[in-house]
Order: structure tokens, then C-alpha cells, then sequence
């Protein structure tokens, strides 16, 4: 018999921690501490709980990999993995990423020490970069929030591995169902369980996944000894949440792959970014190192700020707010919201200008949509 697919993984959590009662579904662990001498050696819930078990569990199963370590939100994965980092040490990371990626790496950990470079990992010559730099860590978003960038990572780990250079890749916009960034050679996959896998909005969490048994450990001492454990409950929420992943997902690629073609349509956008459209820049790239587009749109409107921010608020079904992967759709204004803290200098240089806006798209039924974006547009 062939091995389940990620689908039925993603139900079929495994352990409950409560065999003699039969449960289907986990139970919540709210304990904060345990008897001394317990079966399962548990100690204190910063050392670990059964929730985050459990959910570890769901996780490396779906990312086909040894190890899945979870963490109180995708910003304290990242903190788990640059406090391994010492003062002198360099990260090369790609220039689109997260705000509050760049923020902790230029606002808190350059403070002690810790250098980054920024390189656009779409040029070829960043190749280049990697073997004359011989960086400590190399930093990834495929695709990038917000410009949609898609990275070859492959190529870039191939590059990275032979120097043995270990490589993170941001896989919050794809999740494992539709990237694998283990097995095109990286050594971190981190991931936002907060957006698709819990796919709710209602609860905090991050997750690194990976194969090398040394940042395992290291993932588990930055958990306990930084305090970026998750809370069991929000571990529990995202444990249901991920089992209906698959479904979502499918639903939500199906709305943005119709959406962005009735987006590039009207007169009112400068220009959309959705990695399979034909137009995106490394649309080939993209359908060879994904299994599907996603559910996120990047687009340009014709308008200053205040028009932009109007378009914004008159939609009815799209929520301007941060965050995204949620059931519900969501729209956000980077330059002024995920990337305020990015300098304006910078955010020019990227394109992340006040005319562009990233859509998030739920699961709503797809006129419905299609309506609310083209009257908003018209008036525009």
C-alpha cells in the first residue's frame, strides 16, 4: 500500500495523550507544570506539553521530515533561529522579505552583532555572492511578501550546501502542501502557522521544520531557554485548523488564480503578481518548484495613497487587515502596514509603493469576489 497522502496526514494526528478515554480529538493541556517521574516526561510547560506533541507531530508528518519544533508565533520561530547567530556572524538574505523579518534583523539582532547583506536572489549573480561572501546563514521568502518574487531555491542550496551554509526558507505563503523547501535542499523550512495552516484567524503560532538533527536541538533549547513556546490552547486551535488545510487551500488557489485575471483586466490596475500568471517574471520557475500558484495577489492600482486607502475600505468582502491565509479574504496596504518599518528609501528601491496593495484571498464564493473587487475598482 502506497503511504498516506498529506491530506489524511493532516486528520490523522496520531497520540492523543488520553488512550483510555477514547477521544477522537486531542484534549486541551493547560498545565503549567507536572509531576515529577511522569510516563511521558514532561516537566514544565516551556520544556513542552502535549499539545505542542501533538501538533509537532502533524507537522513533520505533512513536511515529510524528522523533526517540526512549534513556537508562540511565526516572529518567534525567526527569533529561534537567528539567536543561534553570534556577533560577526552574516546572513544573506533576499531583499524582499517580511517586514518584521527585516525589523528583527535590523532593528534588534544588529544591535548584538549580528550583520545582514540584502541581496535580490532572482539575479544570478547572487551565486556570486554566496561563494565570495561564505555567509553564516542564507535568509529566503519563495514567493516574497509582498512582490510575489519566486526564488530558485534549488539552485541557490545547491550553491550553499556544497559550503555547507545552512539555508532558511520562509514557506508561510505556500505551506507544505504546495512547496518543499527540505527537499530542494534547504536546512530550515519555517513556517506562520498562524495564516494558512490554522487558517482561522484566531491563534498565534510558528513552526521550523527540519532533517538535521543539530538545529532539532537547537530549535528545542531556543523554545525553552527564549520562553517562544505557544500556549497548548492555541497549539489545540491550530491542530483542528490544519485538518481541513487541503480543502481550503484548494478553494482559495482556484479564487486567486480567476481573481488575478480579472484583476490584470481592468483599466484601473497598473500591473498584478500571481507566480502562475504568464506575466509574472519566474512563472516558469514557479510551476516547476510549485504544485500551484497560491492564494496570494499582488497588485498596482492607478491612484495616490488616499485613493488606494479608499479602494481599500469600500470593499465588502475583503477585510483590510493584517495577516492573511485565513478562511476569510483580507487586504493590506504593505507599504503602511506589514512593511511600515521598512525605510521609505528601501521600499522604494523594491517597488513596495503606496499605490500597491496584496490581496489575500479566502474562501468566499468567487462572484462574489469578482463583484466586490470591480465595483470598488470602478470607483476608483
Amino acid at each position: 500500500m502506497r503511504a498516506p497522502g498529506a491530506s489524511t496526514r493532516s486528520i490523522h494526528h496520531g497520540q492523543s495523550f488520553a488512550p483510555d478515554t477514547g477521544t477522537v480529538m486531542p484534549p486541551v493541556f493547560p498545565s503549567s507544570t507536572y509531576a515529577h517521574g511522569n510516563l511521558e516526561g514532561f516537566d514544565y510547560t516551556r520544556s513542552g506539553n502535549p499539545n505542542f506533541r501533538i501538533l509537532e507531530s502533524v507537522l513533520a508528518s505533512i513536511e515529510d521530515c524528522k523533526y517540526a519544533t512549534v513556537f508562540g508565533s511565526g516572529v518567534s520561530a525567526i527569533t529561534a533561529i537567528v539567536a543561534t547567530l553570534k556577533a560577526g556572524d552574516l546572513v544573506l538574505c533576499e531583499e524582499n522579505l517580511y517586514g518584521c523579518t527585516v525589523r528583527l534583523f535590523e532593528q534588534v539582532f544588529k544591535k548584538f552583532g549580528v550583520n545582514t547583506k540584502w541581496v535580490d536572489f532572482t539575479d544570478s549573480s547572487s551565486l556570486d555572492v554566496i561563494t565570495k561572501e561564505r555567509p553564516t546563514m542564507i535568509w529566503l521568502e519563495s514567493p516574497t511578501n509582498p512582490l510575489l518574487k519566486v526564488i530558485n531555491i534549488s539552485r541557490i542550496c545547491d550553491v550553499a550546501n556544497a559550503h555547507k551554509i545552512p539555508v532558511v526558507v520562509d514557506n508561510t505563503f505556500c505551506t507544505a502542501l504546495l512547496q518543499r523547501p527540505l527537499e530542494a535542499g534547504a536546512t530550515l523550512s519555517l513556517t506562520s502557522t498562524t495564516k494558512y495552516i490554522n487558517g482561522h484567524s484566531d491563534a498565534l503560532g510558528g513552526a521550523v521544520c527540519t532533517n538535521n538533527s543539530t538545529w532539532h536541538k537547537n530549535m528545542i533549547f531556543a523554545q525553552k531557554s527564549l520562553g517562544l513556546q505557544p500556549s497548548p490552547f492555541d497549539c489545540w486551535l491550530i491542530t483542528r485548523g490544519v485538518k481541513t488545510l487541503s480543502l481550503r487551500l484548494e478553494r482559495q488557489v482556484v479564487n486567486a488564480t480567476a481573481l488575478a485575471d480579472q484583476l490584470a483586466m481592468h483599466d484601473s490596475v497598473n500591473w498584478v503578481r500571481y507566480p502562475f500568471r504568464a506575466d509574472h517574471p519566474q512563472q516558469s520557475l514557479a510551476k516547476s518548484q510549485m504544485k500551484a500558484g497560491g492564494a496570494i495577489i499582488t497588485a498596482s492600482l492607478k491612484g495616490d495613497i488616499n485613493q488606494t486607502y479608499s479602494f481599500c475600505k469600500s470593499l465588502k468582502f475583503f477585510t483590510m487587515a493584517e495577516s492573511l491565509g485565513g478562511v476569510e479574504s483580507l487586504i493590506c496596504h504593505p507599504a503602511t502596514m506589514t512593511h511600515a518599518s521598512v525605510p521609505s528609501e528601501v521600499k522604494v528601491l523594491l517597488g513596495i509603493t503606496d499605490s500597491v496593495v496584496r490581496f489575500s484571498i479566502g474562501c468566499e464564493d468567487l462572484e462574489d469576489l469578482n463583484n466586490d473587487l470591480h465595483k470598488a475598482l470602478n470607483q476608483l
